[in-house]
């Protein structure tokens, strides 16, 4: 059965949509943004349906980022927003294969979903770096060969690599392994750091580049 992960803070919109899905998908759901991400790597589901008005991380952001990195941009993303059609254009721009408004079209939803899931996903747009605030952790040797590890918040990330800031000292060159932050870590891969930023002294910026994955291989 296909699974379909729902993006919306309107509890009662995810019940609704489960509720006409259920019996041809299965459905997973989440009111966060910011956990959408880390579930969309973990279950790898078929299509996401995504609204565009939540707190943090907006619906506008969120589907740049999974139609923009390689490790989700072939899953398709559909908009199901409160708002009328003046943002379709633009979200299908940012990558979404579908736009709709509530109250939901349901027979036209379970249209285009099928349709979207016989046919691949072309790529889209590997190297677009995106602004966004993603928790990273980052594990590795410092110079002496000593283990550390440490939090980073990103400030854009692609495909190649993420700038990010965080509290620690890193040297130029370092080699870390990424985590991606949630309910549970999801590896990245492995980066190198290529770019030191000067600015707060407490909080360097550091620019770093991919140079492998893991064995899930989720960047290839």
């Amino acid at each position: 059965m296909p699974q379909i992960l729902i993006v919306d803070d309107d509890e009662a919109m995810r019940g609704l949509i489960k509720a006409y899905l259920s019996k041809i998908y299965e459905v997973i759901e989440t009111g966060s943004p910011e956990m959408a991400l880390a579930m969309t790597l973990q279950y790898k589901p078929d299509a996401i349906l995504l609204d565009l008005s939540m707190p943090g991380v907006s619906g506008f952001e969120l589907c740049q980022v999974l139609s923009s990195l390689s490790f989700t941009q072939r899953i398709p993303v559909f908009i199901v927003s409160g708002e009328d059609e003046r943002n379709k254009a633009f979200c299908q721009n940012l990558g979404a294969s579908g736009y709709f408004t509530k109250p939901i079209d349901f027979a036209k939803l379970k249209e285009d979903l099928a349709g979207a899931l016989v046919s691949k996903t072309p790529e889209r747009r590997a190297d677009a770096r995106v602004q966004v605030r993603v928790m990273l952790n980052l594990k590795g040797k410092d110079g002496g060969g000593a283990y550390f590890e440490t939090r980073a918040a990103t400030e854009d990330l692609s495909h190649g690599g993420f700038l990010c800031a965080c509290a620690s000292s890193l040297e130029n060159a370092t080699t870390v392994e990424v985590f991606l932050c949630g309910e549970r870590e999801h590896c990245l891969g492995y980066a190198r750091l290529v770019r030191v930023v000067k600015g707060d002294a407490l909080n360097p910026r550091y620019g770093f580049q991919f140079i492998g994955t893991s064995g899930a291989g989720i960047l290839e």
